[in-house]
C-alpha cells in the first residue's frame, strides 16, 4: 500500500501535477487519505485503527470523471476555493484527508443542496517549509442508500476507486504555523477563516496552552456580537481576520496558542507553538592579543550573556601557528553558575588561568559559545605573546638598589660621627 502510493506521489510530481505553473490553477494533488475503523472492545472502550490508503483531490465539477484510478476527492465550485490560500510549489504542498465526526450533532448545513445526513471530511494541506497550514472541511452528500451511514461508529464505505463529490464549506489556516521571536516582541499570530455561506453562526476562540493548563484569552461570537479578552481586532472578524497579536513578550508567554472557529456542526482549529530565543553575546576580558611575560599569570574569561532558552555550551580551544585547534582540558577550566537577569535572559562564564612557557608565544586561544539560536556558534579569539623578562631593566633594578643602600651607608655613617663627636665633648 505505502509503495503504491509512494509509486503514485512521485508519478504525480514528475508531471508537474497539473500542468500548470501556479498553485492557484492546480487540477488535482496527491492526497493521502487516512482512514479509520472503529468498534468498541470488550471493556466497553472505543479504539479506533487508522488505515493509510492512496487517494486524490481533484478540482472540477459535478459530474467529472476522476483522473486517476483511486479513491479521487472531487472538490466542486463553492464561494470557498483552498486554492487561493497556496503559495510555494507543488512538491512543497503536504496533503492529508480525513473523516470528521460532528459529535452527533445532525444539522442540515445553511446552503442549497445541503441535506442531513451530508458527511464531512477534512483536508489539511502543509506547507513542508512551515509557510502555512490549511484544514479545509469537505461536504459529501451521499446517494440514497447510503443514507444512515454517519459518523464514527457507522462510517460511510469508501471503496478503492470511489468518486466522491464533495464542496468546500470552511477553510481555516494559519501563516504562522509556529512561532519563535526573542524577548520584547509584539508577533502577530495568522489565524484566518472562510465560510460558503454569509453571516454563518461563528464563535472564534484564542486560547494559550501552557504547562498542561488551558487559558482563555479572546472569544467572539457573531450571534451575540460580544466578545471578551484583547488581541483580536472584532471588525476583523467579519472579513475572516482572526489573528492575534501578542503584547511585548516575556517568559510567561511561551506557550501553545490555539485559534478555534466554530461554525456549527463544524470545529476547526490550529495549534500555534510559540518559544522564545535570544543570542547571547559573547565576550573576552583581553583584546585580540595579549602580551605577558615568562613567570607571571592571567586569568582569562570568556563571558556569555543574554541568552534564552537556559542551554548554552562554552568551551575554550588553543591553536598553534599553522595547526589544528584542541579543546582546553575541563580540569583546567573554571564555570560560574547560570545567572538570572531580570528580564529572564541568562549569563554564563567560562575562565582559566594561563602560566604560559615560551613554547606557548603565538599561539590562539579562542573561546566558541554555541546556543540553539546560533546557526553557527560564535567564536572569539586572541593571540598569545609571551615575553622573558628585560636583563636591561633587571640591572637598572640593581644599580639603583646599590646607590639607595650607598646613601642609606652614607647617612647612617653621618649619624653615628654625629653621635661620636658629641659624647667627647661631654
Amino acid at each position: 500500500m505505502f509503495w503504491t502510493f509512494g509509486v503514485l506521489t512521485l508519478a504525480l510530481l514528475c508531471l508537474g501535477v497539473n500542468g500548470t505553473n501556479s498553485v492557484h490553477d492546480v487540477q488535482w494533488l496527491p492526497c493521502q487519505f487516512v482512514d479509520e475503523k472503529v468498534h468498541i472492545n470488550e471493556e466497553g472502550h472505543t479504539e479506533t485503527n487508522y488505515i493509510h490508503r492512496e487517494a486524490v483531490l481533484q478540482f472540477g465539477n459535478v459530474g467529472d470523471s476522476p483522473l486517476h484510478p483511486t479513491i479521487t476527492f472531487l472538490v466542486t465550485g463553492s464561494k470557498v476555493d483552498m486554492r487561493r490560500y497556496l503559495e510555494g510549489d507543488e512538491d512543497t504542498l503536504h496533503c492529508e484527508t480525513r473523516r470528521y465526526s460532528t459529535g452527533g450533532i445532525v444539522m442540515r448545513w445553511p446552503i442549497t443542496g445541503a441535506q442531513d445526513h451530508d458527511v464531512w471530511f477534512t483536508c489539511t494541506i502543509r506547507h513542508t517549509k512551515g509557510l502555512f497550514v490549511i484544514t479545509t472541511f469537505l461536504r459529501h452528500t451521499p446517494t440514497a442508500s447510503a443514507q444512515g451511514q454517519m459518523d464514527y461508529l457507522q462510517w460511510l464505505t469508501v471503496n478503492d476507486r470511489d468518486l466522491l463529490t464533495t464542496s468546500a464549506a470552511m477553510v481555516v489556516l494559519t501563516r504562522t504555523p509556529s512561532v519563535e521571536v526573542g524577548f520584547l516582541k509584539e508577533p502577530n499570530l495568522h489565524c484566518q477563516f472562510a465560510v460558503d455561506h454569509k453571516l454563518p453562526n461563528a464563535t472564534v476562540e484564542w486560547r494559550l496552552q501552557r504547562h498542561g493548563e488551558r487559558t482563555k484569552l479572546f472569544s467572539y461570537s457573531s450571534r451575540t456580537g460580544k466578545s471578551e479578552g484583547s488581541g483580536v481586532a472584532v471588525k476583523a472578524i467579519a472579513a475572516g481576520n482572526a489573528s492575534f497579536k501578542l503584547q511585548p513578550t516575556r517568559k510567561l508567554s511561551e506557550g501553545t496558542y490555539i485559534c478555534s472557529v466554530m461554525v456549527p456542526p463544524l470545529y476547526g482549529s490550529h495549534d500555534i507553538p510559540l518559544s522564545l530565543s535570544e543570542q547571547p553575546r559573547v565576550s573576552l576580558n583581553v583584546g585580540s592579543t595579549l602580551s605577558i611575560t615568562l613567570g607571571t599569570d592571567q586569568k582569562l574569561i570568556c563571558d556569555a550573556d543574554g541568552y534564552y532558552p537556559l542551554d548554552v555550551n562554552i568551551e575554550w580551544y588553543r591553536e598553534p601557528f599553522g595547526g589544528s585547534p584542541t579543546p582546553l582540558f575541563l580540569k583546567n577550566v573554571l564555570y560560574s553558575s547560570h545567572r538570572l537577569h531580570k528580564d529572564g535572559t541568562y549569563s554564563l562564564s567560562a575562565f582559566f588561568l594561563l602560566q604560559p612557557s615560551m613554547e606557548d608565544s603565538g599561539y590562539k586561544y579562542t573561546c566558541r559559545v554555541s546556543h540553539k539560536s546560533l546557526l553557527t556558534p560564535i567564536r572569539k579569539s586572541f593571540s598569545l605573546i609571551v615575553t622573558e623578562p628585560d636583563s636591561t631593566m633587571w640591572f637598572i633594578k640593581v644599580f639603583v638598589f646599590i646607590i639607595l643602600m650607598v646613601v642609606i651607608l652614607y647617612y647612617a655613617l653621618q649619624y653615628l660621627a654625629r653621635q661620636n663627636a658629641a659624647k667627647k665633648r661631654f
